[in-house]
């Protein structure tokens, strides 16, 4: 296997696994949009007290779009490297904290029922009482940590292309060059290995420098 193989597989790992967390935060994303985030109650004095449960999807509507976005990242990830992989991963780092936002904000919230009430169109005079229900800010707040575990291993990720890859896609005239000079490369370390060789076999060290010789006598020929 060439060194360019073997020092990519790592690299090429580390970028399936941050793959695999961001399908499974998109995931995640999906069903907290699809489970309840707030029951609001009202009664108007004229019918019978009303509930309307308020899902994730109608609390917080960037949930969906964030869980595309993350889908789309991890296709993009296969195709990108260098830095457009460093700025996709930071990118993920920023939408790791939206959703993060998204999911503490139920519980940082004191009150929940005017922006429920608002949300579900019920005149505040009516309200009467407010329910959080917790599963899918808490599906919200995993999907952020899966987004930003994934934004560090595509910022940590190093991938060397192999050879055929990088030839794979250079035209005809580049692929030529690229062989004579992987050629003349390989020409030129055989023949300093024959070169070695052949020194030795006469008795001379080829790793001495040629300047250390040792100095004649002054006093030769007098």
């Amino acid at each position: 296997m060439a060194p360019e193989t073997r020092s990519g597989h790592p690299g090429r790992l580390t970028i399936g696994i941050a793959q695999l967390l961001l399908v499974v935060a998109a995931a995640l994303l999906w069903t907290a949009s699809r489970l309840p985030w707030v029951v609001v109650r009202s009664f108007d004095g004229l019918g019978p007290p009303k509930s309307v449960t308020l899902s994730g999807g109608s609390w917080s509507t960037a949930l969906l779009p964030l869980a595309v976005l993350q889908l789309a990242t991890a296709v993009a990830a296969l195709a990108v490297r260098g830095w457009a992989l460093r700025a996709l991963a930071a990118l993920l780092a920023l939408v790791s904290f939206a959703g993060g936002y998204l999911g503490v904000s139920l519980w940082a919230i004191p009150d929940v029922a005017v922006r429920g009430a608002a949300l579900a169109h019920i005149p505040l005079v009516t309200l009467v009482g407010s329910e959080r229900h917790h599963w899918g800010a808490a599906a919200a707040v995993l999907a952020a940590v899966c987004t930003l575990i994934a934004s560090v291993l595509l910022m940590r990720s190093k991938v060397a292309p192999a050879r055929g890859h990088t030839t794979k896609y250079a035209s005809p005239g580049a692929r030529r060059s690229i062989a004579r000079r992987e050629g003349a490369d390989t020409a030129r370390q055989q023949m300093s290995e024959r070169m070695i060789w052949d020194a030795l076999d006469e008795g001379s060290d080829p790793t001495r420098d040629p300047t250390d010789r040792p100095r004649e006598s002054d006093t030769e020929g007098r």
